[in-house]
């Protein structure tokens, strides 16, 4: 069950208040991968929040699923303290560590 202080609405008001700020690892990432900021926008919109980590600093962070403006899926792990969307880091999921839902993960060994 998902825990959190904040609902995907309550990001996506802030993402599109332009509310964001990117953390260094997630720049870094979507260079390397080929993400753009139109890509997150569009899996933040679409999205929702399927993992939550509430112990992580200094706010607790969750993993949204949803899709990029060419509808692959999307992973994007942020937080929030209520002020800003913190984008930490950005990737594509992939069949090695997910399951065809890409919401769950394979119990890999």
């Amino acid at each position: 069950m998902i825990n959190l202080q904040y609902t995907i609405a309550d990001i996506r008001e802030l993402y599109l208040k332009g509310k964001v700020i990117w953390k260094e690892h997630a720049t870094e990432r979507m260079l390397q991968r080929n993400i753009s900021r139109s890509d997150v926008k569009s899996c933040i919109i679409s999205g929702n929040i399927i993992e939550a980590y509430e112990s992580d600093k200094p706010y607790p962070s969750c993993l949204i699923l949803g899709y990029c403006i060419d509808k692959k899926p999307l992973h994007v792990v942020c937080s929030t303290d209520g002020s800003y969307v913190y984008i930490i880091t950005v990737y594509y999921p992939g069949l090695n560590k997910w399951e065809s839902d890409f919401k769950t993960r394979k119990d890999v060994q």
